[in-house]
């Protein structure tokens, strides 16, 4: 007996067959790799190497400006980003608007590890910050890593074409489409990191997420260093709304209060 199954997504019929088929063709897929590097002997050779690795190059660029054309021409599916760039526009820049027009993910792959600049580049949001040298395996865990957890995160984003609302506790709404929380007809102003936590939290909206989850998916962290972070994230959040509409689940995470 053949069992179909069958999922209605905006009027779409898709199979399991065709989901199936879409799965062969995404890990089938060659990964494109922009490399921005302005010291043109060490792109050649990571170029080399990462073709040794399995992966295509989408290309090499020495100034933020050319990388920033190259991705709007040519989408590549990763930008391996040195910081200290030819020209008037830094790598932390050409990455930050990258990012910001295309969610596109970002690996930092520099010299400098000073607080100042690390902090700067979490601006744009990066899977990875790797120090100079750094070993082959690395990078393509590195990369590895970025390709997983942004496919986990934005796996759904191409399905939402149609407004999602989800009707919170003490009469709160939070749009997914437009990423908008709301009182009535009032928009409450939240934090990228804010919006990030409702966004987790709403892609299932009667489920609970763990605290390694939103950590993930927040901070860029898998581990439970940025505990602290999140504490506080949340603290102000509710302080901002003073109203509870998500809640901590016991040793878990959390969820939201639906209405």
């Amino acid at each position: 007996m053949i069992v179909s199954i069958i999922t209605n997504i905006n009027h779409i019929q898709i199979t399991i067959g065709d989901l199936m088929n879409k799965l062969m063709e995404f890990l089938q897929k060659t990964v494109e790799i922009l490399i921005v590097e302005d010291e043109m002997v060490l792109a050649i050779d990571m170029e080399s190497s990462l073709e040794e690795m399995g992966y295509e190059i989408s290309g090499i660029e020495s100034t933020a400006q050319d990388a920033i054309k190259h991705v709007n021409e040519n989408k590549p599916d990763i930008v391996i980003m040195d910081i200290n760039l030819k020209g008037y526009k830094s790598g932390l820049e050409a990455a930050k608007e990258i990012w910001q027009t295309h969610k596109i993910p970002i690996i930092f792959l520099t010299s400098y590890s000073d607080d100042l600049t690390v902090k700067k580049s979490m601006e744009s949001e990066p899977y990875a910050y790797l120090i100079k040298p750094c070993r082959e395996k690395d990078i393509d865990i590195a990369i590895k890593t970025a390709l997983h957890k942004h496919n986990y995160f934005f796996k759904n984003k191409n399905l939402m074409s149609e407004q999602i609302v989800i009707d919170l506790a003490q009469n709160y709404k939070y749009d997914r489409t437009k990423r908008v929380l709301s009182k009535g007809l009032d928009s409450i102003k939240l934090t990228g990191n804010e919006l990030k936590f409702f966004d987790i939290l709403s892609e299932n909206p009667k489920e609970s997420v763990s605290f390694e989850q939103i950590i993930s998916y927040i901070y860029r962290d898998e581990s439970l260093s940025d505990m602290g972070k999140l504490r506080t994230l949340v603290y102000r959040l509710r302080a901002k709304l003073n109203a509870e509409v998500f809640e901590n689940v016991y040793e878990f995470g959390y969820r939201l209060k639906l209405d």
